[in-house]
């Protein structure tokens, strides 16, 4: 009962935390462009406004399409609830394994859900958000197998610290590119774009609105979020030693520095083209080859 609690409780930090993260990339954005920009809880109130909201949907449409957001927030979620923040495993539930596919899941049913509507953009969105998938996957698995070979299991709580050495630097790059490829961000995608033409993620919540797009909108801040708490449980991990609250507020400002990164990546950048993307994602995994034949190395 101990461990059901303490996972539920992992899942409601990371259900509350989220929002505050978007809102510091956006803060950070804003400040680099001398605006003022939103404040820091604008992502509570947009999200809170959409679930007030009773939600539209296409007489096209099936249970696939009302069943999705709940399916894309669990699947976070739960993703984010079996990373071991205290440094052990809270309950059993799956390794990295799982881990990866608990996200393709949520892609999966997506995807589908932008199809089932009919529309050209969610059409165009899903297409492309499939092509990028299958650019960033390959990377994601040689990033993170490369550690799980390094710590020879792929437990996560087996693999924490994994990269907490000189490899591990460029591993850390390889995954960086990843995330930033998975929350749809600059130079792969644009998540503030209001032009259909070029939406990714955003063209496949088109057909969405009141509270589903709110869920949509809350999940789409937990991936964001769980990805990060994956690179800082990766790479640099409290000490499982410290009382649980200090842990805590160490993850807290581990996230915020990784967002302000994430956001200044994106203001000096520019959103490349499509077409481009092949090439950034195959750096990216060059990168993380290097880092698996450094390990390999100092393991002779």
């Amino acid at each position: 009962m101990k461990e059901i609690a303490l996972f539920l409780g992992q899942g409601l930090f990371i259900l509350l935390v989220s929002p505050l993260v978007n809102g510091v990339i956006k803060k950070t954005k804003a400040r680099m462009q001398n605006r003022v920009g939103p404040p820091l809880w604008q992502p509570y109130l947009d999200i809170i406004k959409f679930l007030r909201r009773e939600a539209v949907t296409s007489v096209n449409t099936s249970w696939l399409t009302s069943i999705t957001p709940y399916i894309c927030l669990s699947a976070y979620l739960v993703a984010g609830g079996i990373i071991p923040l205290a440094g052990k495993q809270i309950l059993a539930l799956g390794d990295i394994i799982a881990f990866i596919y608990l996200f393709a899941l949520a892609r999966f049913f997506l995807a589908l859900a932008s199809l089932e509507s009919g529309g050209s953009f969610g059409g165009m969105g899903s297409s492309r958000e499939m092509m990028i998938a299958t650019l960033v996957e390959p990377v994601l698995a040689l990033g993170l197998f490369g550690l799980v070979a390094l710590a020879g299991t792929t437990d996560l709580a087996g693999i924490r610290g994994a990269g907490s050495n000189p490899a591990g630097i460029l591993a850390l790059i390889g995954l960086m590119v990843v995330i930033i490829a998975e929350t749809g961000r600059v130079p792969v995608d644009n998540p503030d774009t209001h032009l259909e033409l070029t939406m990714v993620h955003e063209g496949m919540l088109l057909e969405y609105s009141g509270r589903q797009l709110g869920w949509l909108h809350l999940a789409a801040v937990i991936k964001e979020t769980v990805l990060l708490i994956l690179l800082i449980h990766l790479f640099f991990p409290a000490n499982p030693s410290w009382p649980l609250i200090l842990i805590l507020i160490s993850l807290i400002v581990k996230i915020m520095v990784l967002g302000v990164v994430l956001a200044l990546i994106e203001s000096v950048n520019a959103k490349m083209r499509l077409f481009r993307l092949p090439e950034l994602m195959a750096g990216g995994a060059a990168i993380c080859l290097l880092s698996i034949l450094i390990n390999s190395l100092n393991g002779l």
